[in-house]
């Protein structure tokens, strides 16, 4: 090959491979600029498209109804079945054909502790120790004798039903006088098995699906609460309520948080409260009549019980959780789901912003591992991220412990139990209102502050009034500001932890909560020892509960941690005395736009949401509907942060 044909030849080599790095650099650039041009569009995206309280929303709010249902009987069944009248006495045989006030003036001695009307206060543990049958025979009209010598009960108890009028399992087997605990230690198993349910159903929520969980945990509620009815000594009771306490909570949980994954943000804050203040407040209500109505204990837990077996029908009508399926890698079963939404709402989602979606979810999944490396240790690994974290679970089992005590405690109000528990607990229908209403104007540390202190004023006060009506009614507007404090504490956990690891955060809060209600029946237990010690514990909880609320970041308009150093850094630059209600509220079109580097983990965690927390009442993580993003003057993916 002559020289001249050698250079032409290495001339046509040069520009063959100088065209073919020229095709592969326009193709690294296209695809750069389709990366840099694409939208990162996520659940609450699609939504505004979908429609945010449509149809089918409209539909998943009123399937809440059961679930709310099944959750307050499962809650506060056990306080109605294990009543126990507050006149009781030791039972004589000797004396049955006598009328109850001759048996009881003859064989019951009389305490020092007070006199109820006109009527002397009997002891319930105690009996005469007299042979009866001997001083019938020697005397026509005998009369108790003070100076006789006592004696526990040896043959059972008697009860005045007249104000709880059918056996319980308490009565039946009278757990009462050194048995008088055994009510109380069985409520303790439920919360135990609450913990226990709580464990086993999120594994299955996190593995198997959200559907199969919810489904799950009801059943077990139903067969062991139907099981309860057939039970026959302590033993049998608590193994049964151990795993009725597995559906607590779970029963209506998973159901909430589906429902509010696809409603719009701007909706959310309604689905979430008076979901709660309606459904939930009317079945509590109607429970005690139930009970009243039905007058027989077993009737009352097999007809409270056996409604959570409808959940078998959820699968029919409930559609599993599309962030789930998406951390899943399921997105086309995900997009499928949605497609169903439209067609039932009558809207379309752009199929390009579909497409956008899917790509996002796709990106989103290939950084699973990145996030998979933090865990709960993580919150307590930086000083102020562990002290936020300590602070939110000993507040958390204040307020569980001070909400449940006030539940359990109206049997010892000493008026009517039934009406007092229907007013009670139709305190949540205006608590959660009022929350509706003010908690996104006036914030969440001074309202958590000062509802749970208010509450520990009431419940204190209730203590110094020895009139019964007046007590129980102070205690009744405690009850009403601890509703406050329960449905702030967990948004607030949901809003101050970190999105990498907020779910499970939120989940050992939620678990410390269970921990202090194991607690609370033992305080309404001491109402027999001392009446004033239960209101009194409760009002001082309440108050050391609400003082610790004062050391916790405002969340109102901030926003929200993303990683842990986020969340170390949250809120240094707020004062102790900063109340949202009293500073100037800027326009939104005046507020400066905060720009977040685009980081796809958090995309992740958005999709993926959380059992207990992510989307759990918390209607500042998605107070603002619309996401802004911008392009930085990188060219860089950035956007503007939406809480």
């Amino acid at each position: 090959m002559s020289s001249n044909e050698r250079s032409n030849y290495n001339i046509n080599i040069n520009n063959q491979i100088t065209n073919n790095l020229t095709n592969q650099q326009q193709t690294n650039n296209l695809s750069k600029i389709k990366n840099k041009t694409r939208k990162d569009v996520d659940f609450d995206d699609l939504l505004p498209y979908i429609g945010e309280f449509n149809r089918y929303q409209k539909i998943l709010f009123l399937l809440m109804i059961p679930f709310a249902f099944f959750v307050a009987w499962v809650y506060f069944s056990q306080i109605f079945i294990t009543l126990i009248p507050e006149e009781h006495w030791c039972k004589v045989p000797a004396l049955e054909n006598l009328t109850v006030e001759q048996r009881v003036a003859l064989s019951i001695p009389v305490t020092d502790d007070k006199i109820t009307g006109n009527r002397p206060n009997y002891a319930k543990c105690l009996m005469y120790d007299i042979d009866y049958s001997e001083l019938l025979k020697n005397n026509t009209a005998p009369i108790a004798d003070p100076s006789w010598p006592t004696k526990k009960c040896q043959f059972g108890w008697e009860y005045n039903f007249t104000d709880i009028p059918y056996q319980t399992v308490a009565t039946e087997n009278n757990w009462v006088c050194e048995d008088s605990a055994l009510p109380t230690i069985a409520q303790s198993i439920f919360f135990i098995g609450a913990i226990f349910g709580g464990l086993i159903f999120g594994w299955i929520a996190d593995r198997h699906g959200r559907i199969p969980a919810l489904v799950g945990c009801n059943i077990v509620g139903c067969i062991a609460g139907i099981s309860t009815a057939f039970t026959n000594n302590f033993w049998q009771f608590i193994i049964c309520r151990f795993f009725v306490g597995f559906a607590f909570d779970n029963c209506f949980t998973m159901m909430y948080i589906l429902v509010l994954e696809y409603v719009g943000p701007k909706w959310r804050t309604f689905v979430a409260n008076m979901s709660i203040a309606i459904f939930f407040t009317f079945a509590a209500c109607v429970l005690p009549w139930i009970a009243y109505f039905l007058a027989d204990w077993r009737y009352t837990v097999i007809a409270t019980s056996l409604p959570l077996a409808l959940a078998l029908l959820t699968p029919l009508f409930v559609p599993e959780s599309a962030r789930w399926l998406v951390s899943m890698g399921k997105i086309d079963k995900a997009i499928e789901i949605l497609h169903k939404f439209e067609r039932i709402n009558g809207t379309k989602v752009p199929d390009n912003i579909m497409q956008d979606f899917k790509d996002t979810c796709e990106e989103a999944i290939k950084n699973e591992k990145e996030n998979s490396t933090y865990s709960v240790i993580s919150l307590f690994k930086s000083p102020r991220l562990r002290k936020i974290t300590i602070l939110l679970i000993l507040i958390w089992m204040a307020i569980s412990l001070v909400f449940d005590g006030h539940v359990r405690n109206v049997d010892n109000l000493g008026l009517n139990v039934f009406i007092t528990f229907t007013v009670a607990a139709a305190t949540e229908l205006p608590a959660d209102t009022f929350l509706t209403m003010v908690l996104d104007r006036w914030g969440r540390r001074w309202l958590a502050c000062g509802s749970m202190v208010i509450s520990g004023v009431f419940s204190i006060w209730a203590c110094a009034v020895s009139d019964n009506i007046y007590s129980a009614s102070l205690a009744i507007m405690g009850r009403f500001c601890v509703n406050i404090s329960y449905n702030i504490g967990l948004q607030y956990a949901a809003e101050l932890l970190p999105t990498v690891v907020r779910a499970q955060g939120v989940a050992l809060i939620h678990t410390m909560g269970y921990v202090a209600s194991i607690a609370a029946p033992f305080v309404v237990y001491l109402g027999g020892i001392q009446p004033i010690l239960p209101l009194l514990l409760l009002g001082i909880f309440g108050i050391l509960g609400g003082g610790l609320s004062l050391f916790l970041p405002e969340t109102l308009d901030k926003v929200l941690p993303q990683t842990l150093q986020d969340g170390e850094d949250f809120g240094k630059d707020q004062g102790l005395w900063d109340m949202p209600c009293f500073m100037k509220k800027i326009d939104d079109e005046e507020k400066p736009e905060i720009i977040r580097s685009y980081r796809s983990d958090s995309i992740q965690r958005s999709l993926r949401g959380s059992l207990r927390g992510e989307t759990m009442r918390s209607s500042m993580i998605i107070r603002n509907s619309i996401r802004s993003r911008v392009n930085g003057s990188g060219n860089t993916p950035v956007e503007v942060v939406r809480l």
